[in-house]
Parts: C-alpha cells; sequence; structure tokens
C-alpha cells in the first residue's frame, strides 16, 4: 500500500503482487516522499529489509538513513519519487519476523515459502502444459483464504451483497465516437439501474475533451466516476495495435487495476445500450466462478455459417461447451485474486501469443481458453437475456434483452452508428439527451476560458 508521508491521511493506492515475476505497481500522483508499507496478514509474518531503485540510483533501508517520525516500524518503507515519470525498477526485499520462519502466509498454504523457486521454474518450463498447471496451483494455494467475501455459499463461493449501495461498472473507449457511445452507454446504465452506478473508466485512451467534461456531465446526470490506469509491464508481450492494446486491457490486470476493497465489477462495453437493472446482475450468486459471461447466441439461423466457435480449433476445443462474448461480464474480484486468475491469465497470454495468429479475438478468445483447459479459470454462463446483438440473436429474443450491443454484423459490415439509430428505439433520445447535456458544458467550458482571457489581458 501506498500513503502520503502523513500517516493521518487516507491511503493513494493498494495491489496485490503479482506472481507473475513478483511484480506491483502502486500509483502515487505526484513526485514527493511516500510511504510503502506491508498490510493484511502479511504484516504479522514479513518485515521489509531493503528498497532499492536502480533508476533513482539510491538505496533505503534502516542503516542507511536516520530513522523518520513516521516510520515507526518495519512494515514501511520511506520512497521517494522525483520526477512525474515515477520510481522505476524497484527492488523490494522482505524477510520473515523473528519466531515467524514456518508461518504460512495464509492458512493451509502448501507453497514453498521461496518464491524464486516459482518464478524459475515458469520461466524455464513455461511453454509446457503440465508447468502452467503446477505454477499456478501453487499460486492459487497461496492466496487463499486471503481474501473475504460478504456473504458465503455452502460450497464457500462469493455471493454478492444483496443490499449493494452502489453498483460498479468498468469500460474502456477510444476515439470520438466510442466515447459518444460510452456517453449513452453510461446514461443508459444510470438510467435502468435501481441503485448509483459507479463507473470505472481505463484513462489511458480517453481524450482530453472527455476527461475535462466528464466531472459535470456526471454530475447532471447522478452517476460517479473514477479512472484507473496501468502501465503495461515491460516483461508481459506487448501488443502493437491500439484495438489489441485496449482488448488486452479489458482482461489482463483485472486483479490490480481496481482498489482491494472494491469486491465485484460489471464490465460493459461502451457501445451497449443498458435496459436491465444491473443490480440484479451485480448481485447474482454465480458459484464458485471468478466471472459470468453471457454464451454467443444461436437462434439467428442466416448467420450460421458464420459462427465461427463451431468449427475448426473451437469446435474441438469447445467439446460441446458455449463459446462467450466478453461485451458483457461480472467479476468477483475478490474470487478472481483467491484463485490467482490474474496470473493464469498473463501466463496463458504469454505462451498463446508467441504465435502471431493466436488470440485473434485477444479479450474473447483468452477466457474461453481457460474455461477449457486443466488449471484454468471456469466461466460461470450468465442467462442469454443479459446480451441480445441483431448479429447473432433472433429478433423475437429481443424484447427479453436486458442489454442491447452493438456486435460487428459479418454478413451487412454496417457501420455502427448507422446500426445504432436502426437497432435501438431509444438511442436517438438518449443520444440527444447526451449532446444536449455536452453542448450545455462546452457552452460553460468555453465562456469561463473567454473571460479568463478577458480578466488576463485587463
Amino acid at each position: 500500500m501506498l500513503s502520503p508521508l502523513n500517516f493521518s491521511q487516507p491511503k493513494v493506492s493498494d495491489t496485490v503482487v503479482m506472481f507473475n515475476l513478483g511484480y506491483f505497481q502502486l500509483k502515487a500522483p505526484t513526485p514527493g516522499f511516500w510511504i510503502l508499507q506491508i498490510t493484511g496478514r502479511g504484516k504479522d509474518i514479513f518485515q521489509i529489509r531493503h528498497l532499492y531503485s536502480a533508476a533513482l540510483e539510491q538505496e533505503y533501508d534502516d542503516r542507511a538513513s536516520e530513522p523518520i517520525e513516521t516510520k515507526s516500524d518495519s512494515h514501511s518503507q520511506l520512497l521517494m519519487v522525483l520526477s512525474l515519470d515515477g520510481a522505476t525498477d524497484l527492488q523490494l526485499r522482505v524477510s520473515r519476523l523473528p519466531g515467524k520462519e514456518t508461518s504460512k502466509l495464509v492458512e493451509d498454504a502448501s507453497i514453498e515459502s521461496d518464491g524464486e523457486s516459482i518464478v524459475e521454474h515458469q520461466v524455464s518450463e513455461s511453454g509446457t502444459s503440465t508447468s502452467l498447471t503446477s505454477v499456478l496451483s501453487r499460486a492459487r494455494k497461496a492466496v487463499a483464504k486471503t481474501f473475504t467475501f460478504s456473504r458465503r455459499t455452502q460450497d464457500g463461493s462469493a455471493v454478492g451483497k444483496r443490499n449493494a449501495d452502489v453498483v460498479h461498472v468498468f469500460s474502456v473507449a477510444s476515439g470520438h465516437l466510442y466515447e459518444r457511445f460510452l456517453r449513452i452507454m453510461m446514461l443508459s446504465a444510470s438510467k435502468s439501474t435501481s441503485v448509483p452506478v459507479k463507473f470505472w473508466l481505463l484513462a489511458n485512451y480517453l481524450s482530453p475533451l472527455f476527461k475535462r467534461t466528464l466531472p459535470k456531465f456526471a454530475a447532471a446526470h447522478g452517476f460517479q466516476y473514477e479512472y484507473v490506469n496501468f502501465q503495461w509491464p515491460r516483461w508481459l508481450r506487448a501488443q502493437t495495435e491500439k484495438q489489441r492494446i485496449i482488448w488486452a486491457y479489458k482482461i489482463l490486470f483485472l486483479d490490480v487495476l481496481f482498489p482491494l476493497d472494491l469486491e465485484r465489477v460489471i464490465f460493459v462495453d461502451s457501445d451497449q445500450v443498458v435496459r436491465g437493472d444491473l443490480h440484479d446482475l451485480y448481485t447474482m450468486d454465480i458459484g464458485s466462478a471468478a466471472y459470468a459471461y453471457t454464451p454467443f447466441c444461436d437462434s439467428r439461423e442466416e448467420v450460421e455459417g458464420y459462427r465461427f466457435w463451431k468449427q475448426g480449433y473451437w469446435a474441438s476445443a469447445l467439446q460441446g461447451k458455449p463459446y462467450h462474448i466478453s461485451a458483457l461480464y461480472l467479476i468477483n474480484l475478490n474470487r478472481f485474486r483467491q484463485m490467482a486468475a490474474g496470473d493464469t491469465l498473463r501466463v496463458t497470454y504469454q505462451r498463446l501469443s508467441a504465435d502471431p495468429n493466436s488470440l485473434s479475438n485477444l479479450d474473447q478468445d483468452l477466457p474461453n481458453v481457460l474455461n477449457q483447459e486443466r488449471g484454468g479459470v471456469p466461466i460461470f454462463s450468465l442467462p442469454q437475456e443479459w446480451l441480445w446483438c441483431e448479429s447473432w440473436c433472433s429478433d423475437e429474443s429481443k424484447t427479453a434483452a436486458k442489454t442491447i450491443d452493438l456486435c460487428n454484423n459479418p454478413m451487412t459490415k454496417e457501420p455502427k452508428l448507422q446500426s445504432a439509430q436502426r437497432i435501438i428505439p431509444e438511442w436517438k433520445s438518449l443520444d440527444s439527451e447526451a449532446q444536449g447535456t455536452m453542448m450545455h458544458i462546452v457552452e460553460a467550458l468555453t465562456r469561463s476560458s473567454t473571460e479568463q482571457v478577458e480578466h488576463d489581458e485587463l
């Protein structure tokens, strides 16, 4: 956890350490002095021995610096951030506290105390399924029982709070068209949901205009928002196309994007219109699964030849199981972190992305692959009505749709803006309302800027 130098102030950010090479990121809003802390059960077992930054070429430990008033124990360490680029290449070393030499990080965990053995095993044998299963099963045992749930079913699986007073929604967008879609999605979700909605938006690719106008747009339509971002790790194979990078952010970093006290989040594509109450989805019992997706529709007969999941590799891999669409899904973040699902996804991504022809639909193919593999991440299948799109679903099933997605139509290739106005009756009124709000906001901002310029001239 990262906190201001004054311990009386609230935390700035927290995260979990990935089993992938022991990697972590924390967000410091500004340069300055910060306190890096071990929290949770780890605080009872470990102490910070050494913090080194190759970029800063400075070491912080008890021998190299005088104790400071806010550094009251060995679980916190002073960290200096010198620039807006942050403090990179941090090497954090910990040791066990006296008397805790045999204590386990979590109860009944069977993982070795030396985490380096996992890294070496993963790097040397990551190309084999045996290694993948072995590494990830040990990782899961190491984090089991670390996270608490609001309620449990008989098998110990997480269930969302039935009286959740806020529904949390995650989304991504890039480009002015998709930002327009995003505003409409947020507007429709807020109108259709019985409790307040808070949106978590990936900041990396949003335009300056969107960010500048969002505070007033959110206030006008009664929803909350917060930005999330994550720098792509250098050790993880990078994508070069913006669309594929955005797809990757939808799935690869779910365990580290959000605060640790956020229990659940629903991903909703920016080009969807929400008709149902998202509170029903947010509080749904999905058993022991880490996430829940909607299967692709089979009801529109004229596109049968385009159903790729019924042909070739997918027909063999699925073995009768459904292929799930990634336009909307519920993530139980507690369960997701408990079973090290993020590490599983990243290891599998690293293995499969070595082949440039693999993972053509990255954000969709990856979870569907791991739904089949031993030691993977099982998917809970949502009822079909939670996602309807004209490309694959029959017209008759549209009346029950709780969300409508603008899937690409493989037959007509119709532009999304055109299909939105044709398929979704309420889309024009939602768009008009959003555009009207934006017009007032932009006019107010322009007026304010003009007045400031005139004031400066005086």
